[in-house]
């Protein structure tokens, strides 16, 4: 085994691919469960079992689409009440690692348990959901603390879009194995495409949980832990103040934040929903969708590196503020969507944008984050909860507009002013003149 200061030892190459390995293992959740596969098979589930949209959870009558947006927006609320608790435990105690084994292991296991939701047991299917939701944004607070112990602040940008990179390219052969025995499911034993489907959840699940073995093998926790007791356990929300008094007095800090926020309120939420509308608005079929998918995947993986070499030529700011031109493109754009070519167009403008935004959003705070702090996990517990909160709201919009007006494409367009705003912010913080 390695040395624990070999570990920590920066632009190590063994632990930057180790760290990115937790990438290529989490993001096939991301993209199966919660974008290309799961939103068509619970819409298509609970229709045929209810014999229409609305369905009784918790003899509730509500909108199949507007429970799923209102769940997600719980799961990503449950994150936020207790990431900073466990964030202030993890960086106090030396950690971060446990917590990732911890939320990675609930994640994929009830993915696993996703294999059993058949459409009429909707209260089942939707608690497997959220905790898979759960496990898989908790452990990112912890995955994501580790990137300014693992990179030096020139090869952040670098090291972070090869962590997406290498999820999407681990998600994109998953997926293709899915539709293989979705495709082809007599020739694998099935009875059915849903049954396929549904042993595509268990895939999922060994997929996450057996290569995360290989970020938890080299990752180190701290060797100077302390007791953990219950005098410590608001030590998070401390830790957290202490972060934002931080924040506060660093101008270009706090405005990218802001930025951030409002940009996350539509990036998260089209990426979350998009399955949806392509379903309702669109009428793509699940084998189009899955090929939409696809596309989005591959684009993703140019797009990481493409704002990667964008910021390293013109700064974090240009390359972020691009995006969010494209994105308000986008959304603005899907208001006039009617058929399925212009959807595959779009979807290749949103593939390609997703994967810059992403990647670059979390460089980009790395090196803001002051290079002699050890409370990463902190930090990023901070920069979570921004994301969360707005996930949070945006997807609580989206499902209200949907709700009141009946057509997605008004939540869509509404999306849009999401981006805009976060664009005029991000241009107050000045970010070419502060990473240089």
């Amino acid at each position: 085994m390695i040395n624990s200061t070999i570990m920590l030892e920066k632009n190590n190459s063994k632990l930057i691919n180790a760290w990115t390995s937790f990438d290529w293992a989490n993001s096939v959740y991301n993209l199966i469960v919660t974008t290309a596969i799961f939103p068509i098979y619970y819409l298509g589930t609970t229709q045929e079992a209810y014999g229409g949209e609305i369905v009784d959870f918790f003899n509730l009558s509500v909108k199949n689409s507007v429970l799923y947006s209102y769940a997600i927006s719980f799961s990503f609320l449950v994150i936020v009440f207790i990431s900073p608790i466990l964030s202030g435990i993890a960086d106090y105690g030396g950690l971060k690692k446990r917590f990732m084994q911890f939320f990675t292991y609930m994640g994929s296991l009830a993915c696993i348990g996703l294999y059993f939701f058949t459409g009429e047991n909707v209260e089942y299917g939707i608690s497997c959901s959220v905790m898979a939701s759960i496990g898989f944004a908790g452990s990112l607070v912890f995955y994501n603390g580790f990137l300014p112990e693992i990179a030096t602040k020139d090869r952040m940008d670098s090291v972070s879009a090869r962590g997406f990179a290498m999820g999407y390219i681990g998600s994109v052969i998953l997926l293709i194995i899915n539709l293989v025995l979705y495709q082809n499911f007599e020739v694998f034993g099935f009875d059915n495409g849903s049954s396929a489907t549904r042993f595509g959840f268990i895939l999922v699940g060994v997929w996450w949980l057996g290569f995360a073995q290989i970020a938890f093998y080299y990752l180190k926790d701290s060797n100077s832990r302390k007791s953990i007791t219950f005098q410590i356990l608001g030590n998070g929300a401390k830790e957290l103040k202490k972060v934002w008094g931080v924040i506060k007095d660093k101008r270009v800090m706090k405005r990218f934040l802001y930025s951030f926020f409002l940009f996350s309120m539509g990036v998260q939420t089209v990426m979350l929903l998009a399955p949806l509308f392509a379903d309702k608005e669109i009428g793509m079929g699940a084998d189009e969708m899955i090929y939409i998918v696809l596309i989005v995947q591959i684009l993703a993986i140019g797009g990481a590196f493409f704002f990667a070499w964008l910021s390293k030529l013109r700064g974090n700011g240009f390359a972020i503020s691009t995006t969010l031109l494209i994105w308000t493109f986008v959304c603005i754009s899907g208001y006039f969507l009617k058929d399925k070519i212009s959807f595959y167009t779009l979807a290749a403008f949103l593939g390609f944008v997703m994967g810059g935004i992403q990647s670059m959003s979390r460089s980009t705070y790395s090196k803001l984050i002051p290079f002699e702090t050890k409370d990463t996990a902190s930090f990023f517990s901070f920069y979570d909860i921004t994301e969360k909160m707005a996930i949070v709201i945006g997807s609580l919009s989206y499902g209200f507009i949907d709700q009141v007006t009946g057509s997605m494409r008004y939540s869509m367009v509404f999306m849009s002013l999401f981006f805009i705003t976060g664009f005029i912010v991000l241009q107050m913080a000045n970010l070419k003149k502060n990473l240089a």
